[in-house]
């Protein structure tokens, strides 16, 4: 295995495409596991710690540009107020010293549904920045994953930052694991409501072959809120829509039976987290008095 090591993202993107196979390390949480169990055994590793710019964010107007390698704990600790459900999904992630050194640049490339940004991605609306030597170019979540564990990069692209829209509505996340940390998800969901659109986002983890969004029950959720005047009023979702919502969310998952839960299991606990989630997110929205004209 030879270990490429370059000082700059250019010549990170000339290694790239000089050796499309070989395959990008930062934080290494993922990659190192499948190394140390000799379930991968690449020719080339593209050690990109070098190139500081990877682990920087800037702040704009209406989203933010988050470097592949930014730790989870920055997320966390100054992003809270721009990415909430980010930071709360970051929360989730393995260990203290793992959450220190993995980013979502990680997370996607690995593509693993059970990664735990995906769904906060989802919900967020993220955009993947891709470079290679040939140029760069946005590539929306939804678009992102393509199977399992396998995604829309091209061979000589690497991931320089994602782009991800700031909150303008209360986001939430959930886990279902055997413990709080140090556990791949079982299932997760996350969820983002957008009041200047009068949208609902939601994203689902683990429980289909890649990370999913649950679009069907936002089109319900969006249009019932819509129906009842709620985005304006802030009035209370009825039991029967928040039943219907999590209906939806179950049904569009496509899970299977493994060591970590059934796929019966898993979309039953969607859809009880997307009750619950719905229900914190939106008691957030009418404790804030976030309506429309408030949002906008």
């Amino acid at each position: 295995m030879d270990f490429l090591r370059p000082a700059s993202w250019e010549e990170a993107l000339a290694a790239k495409a000089e050796h499309p196979a070989a395959v990008p390390i930062a934080g290494g949480t993922d990659i190192m596991v499948e190394i140390n169990f000799d379930h991968r055994r690449p020719e080339h590793l593209l050690d990109l710690n070098r190139i500081t710019e990877l682990s920087e964010w800037e702040v704009g107007g209406e989203s933010v540009r988050l470097g592949a390698s930014v730790p989870y704990t920055r997320i966390m600790e100054d992003l809270r107020t721009e990415l909430p459900g980010l930071a709360l999904a970051s929360h989730t992630v393995a260990s203290p010293q793992i959450r220190n050194r993995g980013g979502v640049g990680g997370n996607l490339g690995t593509a693993s549904p059970a990664g735990d940004a995906h769904p906060a991605l989802l919900a967020a609306g993220a955009e993947v920045e891709a470079e290679s030597v040939r140029g760069s170019r946005l590539i929306p979540i939804d678009a992102f994953y393509t199977g399992v564990k396998r995604n829309a990069l091209a061979p000589d692209e690497l991931i320089r930052a994602v782009h991800v829209k700031k909150a303008d509505g209360p986001q939430q996340y959930a886990k279902v694991g055997t413990r709080n940390a140090m556990v791949i998800a079982v299932c997760a969901f996350g969820i983002a409501l957008h009041p200047g659109t009068r949208t609902v986002r939601t994203g689902i983890g683990s429980a289909a072959p890649t990370p999913v969004r649950a679009e069907a029950a936002e089109e319900f959720l969006s249009a019932a809120l819509e129906e009842g005047g709620c985005w304006d009023s802030g009035g209370a979702i009825t039991p029967s829509v928040a039943k219907r919502f999590a209906e939806l969310a179950s049904g569009a998952c496509n899970p299977i039976d493994d060591v970590r839960g059934t796929a019966r299991y898993r979309r039953h606990a969607v859809g009880i987290m997307a009750r619950r989630t719905l229900g914190w997110t939106w008691e957030q929205y009418r404790r804030s008095g976030r309506t429309l004209e408030g949002a906008a």
